[in-house]
């Protein structure tokens, strides 16, 4: 539909619209029939498509998806389509080939057909662009579209734990030696009362450094 504004022409709403499941369209367009879809299609309708049938080879030998299309009983085209590699791609899939260890299974997804696959995989990313299916069906949802985002994601979340695991040692480092200081050791070893107020300060001191660790994450470069 771009393209077909890009060239200036004008779209027409049509008349009928039936969408087949794995085969393709049919529509009623200013009276004409048109269909849209592949070989089963159009062999099912009765069209013979031995005339095209080198061209659709090409096609499919460079890696795209052939659709013909046939108007009022005769084939008009064959439209080649492909999705075009994006920017990052392939530093991406280096990346988590170098992170794999077998452990894990992250499905990467964007469209209606990988919501299956994100729902059951252990993490399921939805890329920017993801339809609404798609973004419900992940764990998580990255912002932008760029496959490198993955990565980062994974990185960002290993950062994360890491830091989880920091606190939760100096949390209970910083109790069990404080506990039995208020506990009365103190007096035992010093003759010393430790005061409630001390006690307020010593936890909110032990808070301040578990948010204060955690606000370095800001500073992670991934």
């Amino acid at each position: 539909m771009r393209k077909a504004r890009e060239m200036g022409l004008e779209l027409e709403e049509p008349e009928e619209f039936e969408a087949i499941t794995g085969k393709g369209v049919r529509a009623k367009v200013k009276g004409r029939e048109v269909l849209a879809g592949n070989r089963k299609l159009l062999a099912e309708n009765g069209f013979s498509i031995s005339n095209v049938e080198e061209i659709l080879r090409k096609l499919e030998g460079e890696g795209k998806t052939a659709v013909i299309v046939a108007i009022n009983g005769r084939v008009a085209g064959i439209i080649g389509i492909a999705d075009t590699i994006k920017e990052g791609a392939k530093e991406a899939i280096e990346e988590l080939h170098s992170q794999e260890k077998g452990e894990i299974v992250i499905f990467v997804g964007d469209g209606i057909n990988d919501a299956p696959a994100l729902a059951q995989a252990n993490v399921g990313i939805a890329v920017g662009n993801a339809t609404d299916v798609a973004m419900e069906s992940g764990d998580m949802v990255l912002v932008r579209n760029d496959p490198r985002d993955v990565v980062k994601a994974i990185k960002l979340s290993q950062k994360t734990l890491a830091k989880i695991k920091q606190n939760i040692f100096w949390a209970m480092f910083y109790n069990t030696v404080l506990i039995p200081f208020a506990a009365g050791l103190a007096f035992v070893l010093f003759g010393i009362t430790f005061q409630p107020e001390w006690a307020a300060g010593a936890m909110s001191l032990s808070s301040v450094s578990v948010v204060t660790n955690s606000l370095l994450l800001k500073r992670v470069r991934v």
